[in-house]
């Protein structure tokens, strides 16, 4: 017998289907006072109930009901449950959030009845039960005073999701639809809830997920693209993702575009009737709402088509006969190998990204300056490394709250929320959520709507330890790194630490499911220069580690720790920073793809002093036994207290051509505007200001360009 997914498919691959139209918009037709929105049950109620449409289901059950029959007498293939905002925390404004419960088994009951009864005249039809957004948000505080604060928890929310979809599913639902996604870590509670459901107690049902697009700027209202919104769900392997709500075909179209040449699932459509107007009524007639979605449909770009905020029966009519005869739209085969992480915006790690800079500076164990200001309470300043280490480069950002004095699990949602709040950072990059208490990382994944990185697990716990912790990351939606440790300790030697990793990616893939893409191992960098002959072969033993690992896994990506090769050397920060420069431009060629970095500390390989070059080359290969030595002797004599030597100025006595390639390559701002200057005053070598560019400013990016291609500089780099 097919599944119900099974069953849907199999009709989406053949036709576009129809969806209902609104409900509100029929409601308010009947003209309903407050005594028909009480009934009996709730005649001596202490609130007013009028505007509660959900509650219509118990109290008003027949016109639900005939609301349902004539959208599918319409032609809607599929209707929505009557119950948009019938969770419990939704329910609490009007004093029923006990009810939440029967609200969604009477309301998907009425569908129901409504579904079989035409299904018996003219053929099948589905019920959808509807779970909104909610009047509460992960993402935004309510107070401006405090950009911290939420008024409600992931768990809360889990648990009204979990309590909606029961009964829903008890009501005999077909599919669930998290709808009008303004809140992509509320949509992403709602997946959790449901996904623990169908793992525990209930027959899988097909999800579907459709967010909303608030304006032209094709955001949703907590600022995600819809790209990034469709990076941040697929986990939940949806069968459909869309659109609705807020705007009208026209204006939803290029954002239906964007999101359709991301997924592979099938992309839902129902907009409004146009824009509201001044009364916030809707005026878009149903002929010209079926025209647009009949466009959508002949250009290849939905599989479901219907209506929310303005629509009736007479659109859905006029819809549905527009789309009859249209194909459906084809699901890409988008490109395999990608890992795609988000925040704001979409981030994509392909096979040819290059090196990915993880910001370190968040972390107490790690920043001295970011752990004080945490210890003192001052979160906000504290935000200011998180900025600093993103002007400095870093892609990701990794955040540690790993101390004794702290409640990490509070310090991490404080900070979590705090960075969601500040767009500079939440645009910008993803964040990767490090701890070794995984209650931590729970709290920091709890605050995030875009796709994180777990870092990390290990089998140093065992094998069940390890499963259990990576199906909650899977349930998560986010990806995972896993430390080359196991039962017996850290691995050490290049065999171990492949063996490791190759036990801990067929566990993921093969019992957990996890997607190859999303899994990123530390093979461990260890520190060298010890001392110690044991420790000489801890870079190499990663570089080659890293070789094999690339080769044997597919998919995975390597990473690690930077700052741990060098920590025999503290104190000396041009050693240390020479060091990482010369171990990243080899890891790299091996298939190192990221690190946990000092984004703004990374040095240009062919920049490093060609006998301190030689000498980290040396340490770094286990070269030479005195390797150790004649670095901490370079040290003395070039680098007195670790200070960096001063860049000499000799350059300026150059050509202005040689002065600006000069210039871009080594990031030096302080000239540019100038020298600038200087070249377009020249106007019989360069008439008109176009030609400067096209000139030595392009000829220094194509220097930039050429370093950063062969590994030589990073990110940081290019961006200064």
């Amino acid at each position: 017998q097919k599944s119900m997914e099974d069953e849907i498919e199999s009709i989406l691959q053949e036709r576009i289907m129809v969806l209902d139209g609104g409900m509100g918009t029929m409601i308010q037709q009947h003209a309903l006072t407050e005594e028909d929105f009480r009934g009996h049950e709730f005649k001596d109620h202490s609130r007013p109930l009028k505007g509660n449409n959900d509650l219509l289901s118990i109290t008003q059950p027949d016109i639900i009901c005939d609301i349902h029959k004539e959208y599918l007498l319409s032609g809607a293939d599929i209707i929505e449950t009557n119950t948009f905002s019938s969770t419990r925390v939704a329910q609490a404004d009007y004093g029923i959030g006990h009810l939440a419960y029967r609200l969604n088994r009477v309301s998907a009951q009425v569908a129901r009845k409504a579904a079989d009864a035409v299904t018996a005249q003219t053929g099948k039809r589905y019920v959808a039960g509807a779970m909104g957004p909610t009047n509460r948000t992960l993402s935004v505080s309510p107070s401006v005073e405090r950009p911290d604060y939420r008024n409600i928890t992931f768990d809360e929310l889990v648990e009204a999701y979990t309590e909606q979809a029961k009964g829903l599913l008890d009501g005999g639902v077909d599919i669930l639809l998290v709808e009008t996604i303004f809140d992509t870590a509320n949509a992403k509670a709602a997946l959790f809830a449901l996904q623990m459901l169908f793992e525990e107690e209930y027959a899988p049902r097909p999800i579907f997920v459709s967010g909303t697009i608030v304006d032209k700027s094709g955001r949703t209202l907590s600022g995600q693209t819809g790209e990034a919104f469709v990076i941040s769900v697929s986990h939940s392997k949806p069968l459909c993702i869309g659109l609705n709500c807020a705007l009208g075909a026209v204006e939803m179209r290029p954002f239906i575009e964007t999101i359709g040449k991301c997924t592979t699932a099938y992309i839902i459509c129902y907009p409004n009737a146009g824009l509201p107007n001044t009364f916030g009524g809707y005026d878009e007639t149903p002929e010209l709402t079926a025209k647009h979605i009949k466009n959508f449909a002949l250009d290849g770009l939905v599989n479901i088509v219907g209506g929310c905020c303005g629509t009736t029966p007479a659109h859905i009519r006029k819809i549905a006969e527009a789309v009859k005869f249209c194909k459906p739209r084809v699901p890409p085969s988008l490109s395999q190998g990608y890992m795609l992480l988000s925040g704001l915006e979409p981030f994509r790690i392909g096979p040819y990204t290059n090196f990915v800079n993880i910001g370190e500076r968040c972390n107490v164990a790690g920043s001295r300056k970011f752990a004080k200001l945490i210890m003192a309470g001052n979160y906000e300043e504290a935000m200011s490394v998180a900025k600093l280490q993103v002007e400095m480069g870093a892609q990701i950002l990794d955040i540690n709250m790993d101390d004794g004095m702290l409640d990490g699990s509070t310090a991490m949602t404080r900070f979590c929320n705090l960075i969601s709040s500040e767009p500079d950072i939440a645009k910008v990059v993803p964040l990767c959520i490090d701890s070794s208490n995984f209650s931590v990382i729970e709290a920091g994944l709890k605050c995030c709507q875009g796709k994180c990185i777990v870092n990390s697990i290990s089998l140093k716990e065992g094998e069940e330890d390890f499963l259990q912790k990576a199906r909650k990351i899977k349930l998560y939606g986010a990806a995972v790194v896993v430390m080359a440790f196991d039962e017996m300790g850290q691995a050490t030697e290049t065999e171990t630490k492949i063996a490791i990793c190759s036990r801990a990616y067929h566990l993921l893939v093969e019992k957990v499911h996890f997607n190859p893409s999303d899994i990123i191992f530390d093979p461990n960098i260890l520190t060298i220069g010890t001392g110690m002959e044991e420790h000489n072969l801890y870079a190499i033993n990663f570089i080659n580690a890293t070789k094999t690992i690339k080769e044997t896994l597919p998919g995975a990506r390597i990473s690690g720790g930077l700052s741990n090769l060098s920590f025999s050397f503290r104190g000396m920060d041009a050693i240390r920073e020479a060091m990482h420069g010369v171990f990243l431009y080899h890891a790299i060629k091996y298939g190192m793809d990221m690190g946990i970095v000092n984004a703004g500390n990374l040095p240009v390989y062919d920049d490093i002093h060609k006998e301190l070059l030689q000498l980290c080359e040396n340490l770094i290969w286990n070269k030479d036994p005195d390797a150790t030595e004649k670095l901490l002797h370079y040290a003395q004599n070039h680098a007195q207290g670790g200070k960096k030597v001063v860049q000499s100025d000799e350059w300026r006595k150059s050509s202005v051509e040689e002065r600006l390639e000069y210039a871009l390559i080594k990031g030096i701002e302080q000239y540019v505007t100038a020298d600038t200057e200087e070249a377009r005053l020249n106007q019989e070598k360069y008439p008109r200001p176009l030609n400067v560019i096209e000139g030595p400013l392009m000829n220094g990016m194509k220097i930039v360009g050429d370093l950063f291609g062969a590994g030589k500089m990073f990110l940081p780099q290019v961006m200064r």
